[in-house]
């Protein structure tokens, strides 16, 4: 069987009875804001939120994850017994859920968060405090899901971990959704939010001494209209003060723009945005599995992948279909670069940028296809196929084995670690069993 058995299974019972996206998506944020309730909290990382005022008025939720110790270094006693007591996450495949969501609703016990904003130090079980690290640079994340769902209380585990496994503070962008709100809106929010961290002018706590007793006040978190979701009281952490725990303001050229999915679409349509408007310019970007094309109908798609993978893992054809649907504000955005960077006749003068494609996705082949024009013009362009991957496994708690190969990627790419072949997680048609976890699809490596 070319795929691991395991996560097969799942998969092949989630495109059963997965409901359509274009119907399904409301009752599919409330199951994820029930699977964001699950989670516990990461006790290596602290926790606020903030926002990015918009010129309508509108101001963008931000929250901000910054790693307090070293990867890899063990947790003071206390916090270890804490995290352990901690219900574990239930993000697995989120996409089954709207269909199974009015079966067991009643059945499954709310877990509040009863975590705490850290102040810039932890305990170890002695009493004494471990100082915060110095973040090696800051990533700017952009959510999943469609356009239409997904959000930071979802990804609020998996920025977590990626902050500390990647030692960099991650700060993720609670965009707009659609259909409520439609391009370009989604990628007008992420702009703004990347021009003002670039400018310096978000109020991150413990950042050049900044809090709000120093006249540099976190900005209050608005409700979210119809089409972004709420950040629940009980989640939002208090910043940190300043003072001796004072990070530097970002460094332009150490900020990444990172996205899954239609997360990658924005990160991609942010970098074509800042060059063609001038106001910045991010010298790294990374794409996982990203959105960058505009046709998912069988028939038409010069894509194979939408074909051989376009039913039965998890993310359809036709989910794509109804979420570009959603998305676009006419016919005409279809071919707009800023909506689908495919279409882009110019794609030179672009960042430093990692491709991640997953070997059961239908956007496979588009996202190697970007890779490979981005290539044409730009000589700092990496792309990888993870061997076993499906789409959205980067919150499917079945896939640590992806999730940890694409970590060993992104640290290769940005802190040029060695990179060393891997066993895949099963048996496919490019990596037999025992073969590689990856392929590089560029040879660049």
């Amino acid at each position: 069987m070319p795929i691991n058995e395991a996560l097969f299974a799942a998969m092949k019972a989630a495109s059963y009875i997965k409901p359509n996206a274009g119907k399904s998506y409301k009752l599919q944020r409330v199951a994820e804001e029930l699977i964001a309730k699950q989670a516990p909290a990461n006790p290596k990382c602290r926790v606020e939120d903030i926002s990015a005022p918009m010129a309508d008025g509108y101001a963008v939720p931000l929250r901000v994850f910054t790693p307090l110790v070293a990867y890899g270094a063990p947790l003071p006693e206390a916090l270890e017994e804490s995290s352990a007591n901690d219900m574990p996450v239930a993000s697995a495949i989120s996409a089954i859920l709207p269909a199974v969501l009015p079966k067991v609703l009643p059945k499954i016990p709310i877990k509040e968060s009863t975590s705490s904003g850290n102040t810039g130090s932890i305990p170890d079980d002695s009493g004494t405090e471990i100082p915060v690290i110095t973040p090696h640079g800051t990533i700017l994340f952009f959510h999943g899901g469609g356009w239409a769902t997904g959000g930071i209380n979802l990804y609020t585990q998996a920025c977590a971990h990626m902050a500390v496994r990647l030692q960099r503070r991650v700060i993720a962008v609670e965009y707009r959704l659609a259909p409520e709100y439609r391009f370009p809106t989604a990628v007008e929010d992420c702009y703004e939010a990347a021009r003002q961290l670039f400018a310096g002018e978000l109020p991150i706590s413990g950042v050049g001494g900044g809090s709000a007793a120093d006249g540099h006040p976190q900005s209050a978190l608005p409700t979210a209209p119809a089409g972004g979701s709420d950040i629940p009281a009980d989640q939002r952490d208090i910043p940190a003060s300043g003072g001796d725990m004072s990070d530097p303001a970002p460094d332009p050229d150490s900020i990444v723009l990172f996205g899954d999915s239609a997360g990658g679409n924005l990160a991609a349509a942010v970098s074509l945005m800042a060059r063609d408007r001038g106001e910045f310019m991010p010298r790294t970007q990374m794409l996982l599995y990203p959105v960058v094309g505009n046709d998912y109908n069988p028939e038409t798609s010069p894509f194979e992948s939408v074909r051989t993978n376009g039913t039965d893992y998890i993310l359809t054809a036709q989910d794509m279909a109804d979420y570009i649907d959603m998305y676009r504000s006419s016919v005409a955005d279809l071919t707009n670069p800023y909506f689908a960077p495919l279409t882009a006749h110019d794609l030179s003068n672009q960042p430093r940028t990692l491709v991640l494609s997953a070997e059961y996705c239908p956007l496979r082949d588009e996202d190697e296809a970007y890779a490979r024009r981005l290539q044409l013009v730009n000589d700092n362009v990496s792309c990888y196929r993870i061997h076993d991957g499906i789409h959205g496994y980067l919150l499917n708690t079945s896939a640590v084995g992806l999730v940890s190969t694409t970590y060993r990627i992104i640290e290769h790419f940005l802190d040029d670690t060695p990179l060393v072949p891997a066993p895949g997680t099963g048996t496919t048609a490019n990596a037999p069993e025992g073969g590689d976890a990856w392929q590089d699809v560029l040879g660049t490596d």
